[in-house]
């Protein structure tokens, strides 16, 4: 870069400051700064000896040193709200928090916050956001949280429940719900994550007429695409895919004889191989079905289904599952958290079941959670009851365990931006029997187990 080293001047709210334009460079092309230089990287001059910028200068110290070091110190007397206010408007949120959390690990979780709900029974799905919030669904409605967990308007629809919600970006997100007879609506919904509006539903075409359908499982892809399971009263069963920039339809895959696909519980983009997971699995069937398509060929390229399997006393019904490209594998795990994996290069192989990963010993909880699986960066998260085992290597062994969700047992988990989101239930009170929700956020930091 031809980044020129001349001093450039600041005046923040009446204090000064000096520093370099090779300091300043290190904001990004994105932030405030990044706007000062040219194509090249040179510094745009105004003719002026210095920059007035009518904000707090005691924030802008720090932030100034964190371009200069790469490293975050925040004063005892200085509130974290208001520097991260301030990054924000500068364009320097994003270098904040990598300072202060670094790379996610989940070997290095510790305890970020907690935000104890005041809903009922079970939440449907928490999705951490691209930002390092999070979202959470429940019966009809969805609320959003930004990293601190400040809570944004939340999301009525309207007494439709709730299926599933994803991000399409940080100011974005996609809500699946049921379809009510009789009103001829259903189907998804594009909301603002800040206010709350609705931007725009997405449509389901089946034989040149829209058609009112139920959403389930969401999930993104490559070039700007949404995906979702859809059941309709037609034939309309099968899965959807539509543009997120346009919100148009582009595609369907019809449920085959035989396979489920409409009533999917996950959905899973490969990037490398172009193809769909879709995964229904026990108890919302009575069997399981797990397949991978290819929308371009609109074919089923593989599939596994545990029809005709024997049921043994250890090897009980699969409860999630997970694509793992790089070992050209399929992750499942059963109700005791017993990890499985099946060959993607063979269709209807039987699961190979790892004894090494079952972690429940002794009588089980009152009210157990169905176990869920994720994967990021390398690393496989698996959730069980009140805790979330995470396993590395190629032989996937277990690493750590976050043994309390600091809220109950744990009905969702999110991987995201820098942060684990878990959704939990919780006694209320110590003699009575109500559970509510409670929104637990880990980060990486010091090792806390």
């Amino acid at each position: 870069m031809g980044i020129q080293k001349d001093r450039v001047r600041f005046n923040v709210g009446g204090r000064i400051f000096e520093t370099t334009a090779t300091t300043l460079a290190n904001a990004g092309r994105n932030s405030m700064f990044g706007a000062m230089f040219d194509e090249d990287w040179n510094l745009q001059s105004d003719n002026s000896n210095e920059y007035f910028i009518d904000r707090n200068p005691d924030c802008f110290a720090v932030l100034l040193d964190l371009l200069r070091t790469q490293e975050l110190h925040i004063p005892a007397n200085m509130s974290e709200k208001l520097l991260y206010r301030e990054a924000l408007y500068y364009g320097l949120l994003d270098h904040v928090r990598s300072a202060k959390w670094g790379p996610f690990d989940g070997n290095r979780l510790w305890l970020s916050g907690t935000v104890a709900g005041q809903a009922p029974g079970d939440g449907t799905a928490i999705r951490a956001g691209p930002d390092g919030g999070c979202c959470v669904a429940h019966g009809c409605m969805v609320h959003v949280y930004d990293w601190m967990l400040d809570e944004h308007p939340p999301i009525n629809l309207d007494y439709q429940r709730v299926n599933d919600v994803g991000w399409v970006d940080s100011e974005n997100i996609v809500i699946s719900v049921c379809e009510r007879l009789g009103r001829g609506d259903g189907g998804m919904g594009l909301f603002s994550s800040s206010n709350g509006e609705l931007r725009y539903k997405f449509q389901v075409n089946h034989e040149n007429q829209v058609k009112s359908f139920t959403a389930g499982a969401l999930c993104f892809g490559s070039d700007y695409k949404i995906f979702s399971s859809c059941k309709g009263r037609s034939n309309e069963y099968g899965v959807g895919v539509w543009d997120q920039i346009t919100g148009k339809q582009t595609d369907f895959f019809y449920e085959p004889p035989g396979w489920s696909l409409g009533d999917a519980d996950k959905l899973q983009w490969l990037q490398g191989s172009n193809c769909l997971l879709v995964a229904t699995l026990f108890p919302r069937k009575d069997n399981c079905y797990i397949s991978l398509l290819d929308l371009r060929e609109k074919k089923m390229v593989w599939s596994w289904s545990d029809i005709g399997a024997p049921v043994t006393v250890d090897e009980k019904r699969v409860r999630d599952a997970i694509a793992m490209e790089e070992s050209n594998s399929i992750c499942v795990v059963n109700e005791y958290e017993d990890l499985g994996f099946i060959d993607l290069r063979s269709s209807g192989g039987s699961v190979r079941w790892s004894s090494r990963s079952r972690l429940m010993k002794g009588k089980m909880p009152d009210e157990p959670c169905y176990p869920k699986l994720a994967l990021h960066e390398g690393q496989l998260f698996s959730s069980m009851n009140d805790s979330i085992s995470v396993f590395c290597g190629p032989d996937w062994v277990l690493t750590s365990r976050l043994r309390r969700s600091y809220g109950g047992s744990i009905c969702d988990f999110s991987i995201g931006d820098g942060v684990a989101a878990i959704l939990s239930r919780f006694r209320k009170f110590r003699d009575t029997s109500d559970r509510v929700l409670k929104i637990v956020l880990y980060r990486v930091g010091s090792l806390q187990r």
